[in-house]
């Protein structure tokens, strides 16, 4: 597996396909494997290196149990340090839920590295963390409370809850402890030169906050799906991957 090393922490990616690289970056409580069940993988990597990351305290990288080595400043930088290590200057970048709120630090801490932004399922304000004291307290009875999360609107597969309940629950509390601190990115929408995609499920409960966000940015557009969730959204893969394309190539042609 590779790994990256950042200030003793080990971060594990992959690389599939080629052509301009994007990032994919998980859920919380997710690992690389769901974008391969998903078919995420087989339906891009033909047109795009995808660079997918397990974030710290997920998957294969490591999982420290202090709530301060999950700030936002060190998981961009681990997704830096991944770049680096592959020699790639500026990357897209799709983040769901977690992964997508990380997307919006990377916007703030690293914007030299980003050639755009795509998200699904969160705005960039604190809000967007969710319930954290509930999440905390669901996750101080085990692992199984993360499937519980991911299911409360749409059924996942055997394999997905299967990861989903692997995880190491002291990991993910420091990660939400950390979360705990009120900060967001708000400020930084109006500022944005690079294009973004926001996409949500109409039935998401981010949905009227990532409608507010998506006015705050110069160069964006917004995608809702009628009728989705958080979790039924990112397993729409086949129209998320769609408009992603249309997005990526769009920008393709601008350039052009």
């Amino acid at each position: 597996m590779p790994y990256v090393r950042r200030q003793g922490c080990r971060i594990h990616y992959q690389v599939e396909g080629s052509g301009p690289p994007l990032v994919l970056q998980h859920g919380f409580g997710d690992r690389v494997e769901t974008w391969y069940e998903l078919g995420y993988v087989d339906a891009l990597k033909d047109d795009y290196r995808l660079i997918l990351i397990d974030a710290r305290g997920h998957g294969a990288s490591d999982k420290p149990h202090e709530p301060e080595a999950y700030s936002f400043q060190h998981v961009t930088a681990d997704v830096v340090a991944v770049l680096d290590n592959l020699v790639i200057s500026r990357a897209h970048y799709f983040g769901f839920s977690m992964g997508g709120k990380n997307g919006f630090a990377f916007a703030a801490y690293a914007p030299e590295r980003l050639s755009s932004l795509i998200i699904l399922g969160t705005g960039a304000s604190a809000q967007d963390h969710g319930p954290l004291d509930l999440w905390i307290a669901s996750l101080r009875q085990g692992p199984e409370a993360v499937a519980s999360i991911w299911e409360l609107d749409a059924p996942v597969s055997p394999a997905l809850r299967q990861r989903l309940v692997s995880n190491d629950p002291e990991a993910l509390i420091a990660q939400r402890i950390q979360r705990k601190d009120p900060l967001g990115f708000d400020d930084i929408l109006p500022t944005l030169s690079i294009p973004c995609l926001l996409m949500v499920g109409e039935a998401d409960a981010a949905y009227v906050r990532v409608k507010t966000c998506s006015r705050l940015i110069p160069n964006v557009k917004l995608i809702s799906f009628p009728g989705l969730g958080h979790t039924g959204s990112f397993l729409n893969r086949a129209e998320l991957v769609q408009h992603i394309r249309q997005f990526l190539q769009g920008l393709t042609k601008e350039r052009g």
